[in-house]
């Protein structure tokens, strides 16, 4: 390819488009019936690092008649370049271009990456509007957590995967076997099939306070309800990744021990969407760490969980892959712990003796504020499990506080500053970060119905943190609540923000996750063009009988318990993990048993294989 040849020495970080990279998979064009692209709306360092492509791109070529190649959003020089060269944009295995694919998928899975998909299938030449896309068109699909409320993108894609993709990417590709990639019946066909959301089959009705009245199906084969797919059991996890050429944000192998939470931080959607608690046995997961470090030569690898302290039997399990870590003399990490005592004795058990920095997630400055979000830990064991690091060796630490949270008073963000107080006060730390972020209530959550709170409400208590904090030796990051108004407005948007999106992308929004190409200005005047307001959908406070945007998508948890969570956490009442108690009737409990019975079973089989 004579012009990317050209254009490469003239970007920064060429290696982002070569391909070639270790373990990377290239087909044959030409003998393969079926190709599909698949695409990470951010560049290549981040891209890299999602394991739900990682897991699809094993998955789709080990399909004799597939091939799965990957696109990421190409940096601002790489777009320039290709856009002056009349270079439509590529694949990195076999550099063909986007349109000429079968299928083009998007992982979504933030949404101010939503105009970087829009500049891809631009780049690509491809019509941005599902509605001007023809059979001579690739079908344009997408997934992620973001396809939980699919509707601010519904203008662009033709069809969202809902839920969990492992087996319904397999499903999607048999129907396009059987109808030969016709566009139209493949949409029909998929229609009637739970995980499956094809929008131009739906209708929405506004009222006239601009709220939705209903999501109804416009053709016999849509269904009122999507269902989201659930992998009953995990598949094997993938072991031979693609090595990348340059350093990523995640640059280590990955296992994923465990799917679910049970915990029910009320803010989490994570922890609502990707319930019930599924986890892969120690036997599968040891076995994987053996194929990674022969597959990939990876010097660390991170045991991803949304609670790793919480995988049942974790201690022998880390004991186990520990020693295998001092053969191979690689490194191994566990993100994701609690604030207790067993993420103590997980730490010390690792195999490497360097002590790397610490971070956990408090959330709140105080215990009353945890019980709203329903955080179950003390101040207490907060200062017990960080003096307990300190007196191990530990110096560098870092804590995460979230503003802006349902019924928080100056008070409470005053109580960060005494926490820290009381931390610094527990000698030893050489390096103090405080990190902080603005609740964005999220579809899903039982905070899906609260107002985020505006700019003028945060920036004083902002001030509060910086002041309090001043000369105790702590660094301090905050986010602009602008860029978070934006996301909680892409977050809990209906249809109609499709063309605020378009409008925005027009005015050149672009890697609006990144602090310094966020252009508030440009949204404001996006949305104003369209007769909207940000805050309609991210600052106002919702009824409890409100048609949200969101409604037709089933994700099992019920809305009954989401509305029951609500309640509880304007009384300040937690809800105890499942796991060990009564069931908490979520709307799971008919998959297969509560989480408590699927987790005792879990620990008898884990017991048997020890």
């Amino acid at each position: 390819m004579e012009q990317f040849d050209r254009i490469l020495p003239q970007v920064s970080k060429p290696a982002r488009y070569a391909g070639g990279e270790w373990n990377s998979c290239s087909k044959g064009w030409e003998t393969t019936p079926i190709r599909i692209a698949l695409c990470y709306p951010d560049v290549y360092e981040i891209g890299m690092s999602n394991l739900a492509l990682s897991i699809l791109y094993e998955i789709l070529n080990l399909q004799p008649d597939v091939l799965a190649e990957r696109v990421y959003a190409p940096w601002t020089d790489m777009e320039m370049a290709l856009r002056k060269e009349s270079i439509p944009l590529f694949s990195l295995e076999t550099k063909h271009p986007l349109k000429q694919f079968d299928i083009v998928g998007f992982s979504l899975g933030y949404e101010l990456t939503y105009t970087n998909v829009l500049n891809i299938l631009d780049l690509a030449r491809i019509p941005l509007f599902s509605s001007q896309r023809d059979r001579s068109h690739p079908l344009v699909i997408a997934g992620g957590s973001c396809a939980l409320n699919p509707e601010p993108m519904a203008e662009f894609i033709d069809l969202f995967v809902v839920g969990e993709g492992e087996e319904a990417i397999l499903e999607l590709v048999d129907v396009f076997r059987r109808h030969s990639g016709n566009r139209k019946e493949v949409l029909e066909a998929v229609a009637g099939l739970d995980g499956f959301y094809v929008p131009s089959f739906y209708q929405v009705a506004y009222r006239e306070d601009g709220t939705i009245e209903g999501i109804v199906p416009k053709i016999p084969e849509a269904k009122a309800k999507i269902r989201r797919r659930i992998v009953s059991k995990l598949p094997v996890p993938p072991t031979r990744p693609v090595v990348p050429y340059v350093e990523v944000v995640h640059d280590h192998g990955s296992i994923e021990i465990q799917r679910g939470c049970t915990q029910g931080c009320r803010f989490c959607q994570a922890g609502m969407v990707y319930r019930p608690v599924r986890q892969r046995s120690p036997e599968e997961i040891l076995e994987a760490m053996d194929q990674l470090c022969r597959n990939c030569g990876f010097r660390e690898t991170s045991l991803l969980s949304l609670s790793t302290g919480d995988y049942s039997g974790i201690e022998e399990l880390v004991v186990q892959l520990s020693q295998r870590c001092r053969t191979s003399n690689t490194a191994l990490s566990l993100p994701s712990l609690r604030l207790d005592s067993n993420a103590v004795r997980l730490m010390e058990s690792l195999p490497s003796q360097r002590k790397t920095t610490c971070t956990f997630a408090p959330e709140a400055g105080n215990e009353r504020l945890r019980r709203v979000i329903n955080k179950d830990i003390s101040d207490e064991a907060i200062l017990e499990t960080l003096a307990a690091f300190l007196d191990r060796g530990w110096s560098k630490l870092k804590l995460y506080f979230m503003l802006g949270l349902p019924s928080e008073t100056v008070d409470d963000v005053h109580s960060i500053v005494q926490l820290v107080a009381k931390i610094r006060g527990l000698g030893g730390i050489l390096r103090l970060q405080i990190g902080t972020s603005v609740l964005v209530p999220k579809p899903h959550t039982p905070c899906q119905w609260v107002a985020q709170e505006t700019e003028e409400q945060l920036l004083p208590k902002f001030d509060i943190l910086k002041r309090g904090l001043r000369g105790q030796q702590v660094r301090l990051s905050w986010p602009d609540p602008r860029n978070s108004q934006i996301e909680a407005a892409l977050s809990r948007g209906d249809r109609r923000l499709g063309q605020v999106l378009y409008h925005a992308w027009q005015s050149g929004a672009k890697f609006d996750a990144w602090g310094d190409r966020f252009d508030y200005g440009k949204w404001l005047d996006a949305f104003g063009r369209c007769g909207l307001e940000p805050s309609f959908y991210a600052n106002r406070e919702r009824p409890l009988g409100e048609v949200l945007p969101w409604q037709h998508i089933d994700i099992g948890v019920s809305t009954r318990f989401l509305q029951e969570e609500y309640r509880k956490l304007w009384r300040d009442e937690q809800t105890p993990d499942c796991r060990s108690g009564n069931c908490n009737a979520c709307g799971l409990q008919q998959w297969q048993g509560s989480c408590r019975e699927r987790y005792e079973a879990t620990r008898a089989r884990a017991g048997t294989a020890r």
